[in-house]
């Protein structure tokens, strides 16, 4: 148990580094912006319900969001994100499916469980993240267009760097 929150807090430190100093500074016409950062919240086990859920989310998008300087609009996609994720896997999975304990990683729940999950819940936390920023519907299908691209490529970098650290069986 302390050894998995061990690894779970080395993944935290990794993916928010990787976000603030790499990922940050990969921007391509202000329509594409990879965030790596939301696999935290992607591989936290099934078992984790609730608040608890809601206050790692919220822990995340806060940290984000001091390195950032964006005034609570990670920190809010992030909870929104973390509120989705039980619908988004109940919504996926039968109960016979998975066995809802565990690791969520692609490994466990296969390849194509997890591209689903994975892109929902990108889009979730992307819909609001980029609609939140601009605060107005003024520009729809700019912003549309950019959480599309920025979903494909976030979805893209998560599930990328997902395959090279599942171990193979």
């Amino acid at each position: 148990m302390i050894r998995d929150s061990l690894k779970y807090i080395g993944y935290f430190v990794l993916l928010i580094v990787l976000q603030v100093f790499v990922l940050n500074n990969v921007q391509y016409s202000g329509y594409i912006n990879p965030m790596i950062y939301l696999l935290f919240i992607l591989i936290l086990p099934f078992e984790i319900k609730g608040l608890f859920l809601l206050v790692v989310a919220f822990l995340t998008g806060l940290t984000v969001d001091l390195f950032m300087n964006t005034l609570g609009m990670h920190t809010s996609a992030t909870v929104v994100m973390a509120f989705t994720r039980p619908y988004v896997i109940s919504f996926l999975s039968r109960r016979t499916d998975l066995d809802f304990k565990g690791k969520v990683i692609m490994g466990v729940t296969g390849v194509q469980w997890y591209v689903k999950y994975t892109i929902i819940l990108v889009f979730v936390h992307h819909i609001f993240l980029f609609y939140f920023e601009l605060f107005s519907f003024n520009h729809f299908f700019l912003t549309l267009l950019r959480v599309l691209l920025s979903t494909f490529f976030s979805s893209i970098v998560i599930l990328t760097a997902q395959y090279f650290t599942v171990k193979k069986k």
